[in-house]
């Protein structure tokens, strides 16, 4: 074993598990955070992972907007990035999408010393860094035909990323009386959550809540039926 996991293909139930894990191991030992849109920032604490601002060399780094460093369990954001300054959603995405790389790709014992480091079963650089490149949307990787298993762990991080601050009992909670067709409720919903309005509708859909066609919402599978959320634990036996 080394730092950084070989890599392994990972479906969405299996990423949705662990980020429903995390959260129950929070709740359990009380570190749930008292306003939700604070949650990426908790979480990271919950791991002991320190959250700091850096100016990145882009000849260096090239254009993103920030990188995990495992062994000194450090994420960094780009100081230059300035959408990570007023975009709150993103800047929530961004950290959880560090986390998730922390979570499903870092052999932790080893990160924090707990563990006897092993032979790297990747490149020494990836060993001290991950850097998130780009939001990856599947279906962008399903027509790539380059891609890579950097790709992938990348959509990884960021499937992680939405399951962990949108999680199914929480959108359960906060649809009650909205419309999820109604684009104003959604914002309000947006706002509740701390994430960017893209990333809502994303998880809205892949719950099969809503579909979406141009600039307008209609009613998803689940919304017509009135079909609830099940748990990662209820529908784990139904790849979603």
């Amino acid at each position: 074993m080394g730092v950084i996991k070989p890599y392994r293909q990972l479906n969405k139930c299996q990423i949705e598990q662990q980020a429903d894990k995390v959260l129950a191991a929070m709740q359990a030992q009380d570190y749930m955070p008292k306003r939700w849109t604070n949650l990426a920032e908790r979480t990271a604490d919950f791991f002991d992972l320190g959250v700091n601002w850096m100016s990145f060399d882009p000849e260096r780094d090239g254009v993103i907007a920030a990188k995990i460093y495992p062994t000194e369990k450090q994420i960094e954001l780009n100081l230059e990035f300035q959408a990570l300054h007023t975009n709150e959603g993103l800047y929530q995405s961004t950290v959880g999408h560090e986390v998730g790389h922390w979570v499903l790709h870092v052999n932790q014992g080893e990160a924090d010393g707990t563990m006897t480091q092993g032979e790297l079963p990747l490149t020494p650089a990836m060993d001290r860094q991950i850097f998130l490149c780009r939001t990856v949307d599947e279906q962008v990787i399903y027509r790539n035909t380059q891609r890579t298993q950097e790709d992938w762990r990348e959509w990884q991080a960021q499937y992680f990323s939405s399951c962990l601050l949108m999680p199914r009992f929480k959108i359960e909670e906060v649809r009650q009386g909205r419309n999820l067709l109604n684009w104003s409720h959604l914002k309000a919903i947006q706002e509740e959550l701390g994430v960017s309005q893209r990333n809502l509708i994303h998880r809205l859909k892949d719950l099969e809540l809503i579909e979406e066609s141009g600039n307008r919402l209609y009613p998803g599978k689940r919304l017509k039926s009135g079909e609830p959320l099940l748990t990662w634990q209820e529908s784990s036996s139904t790849p979603n």
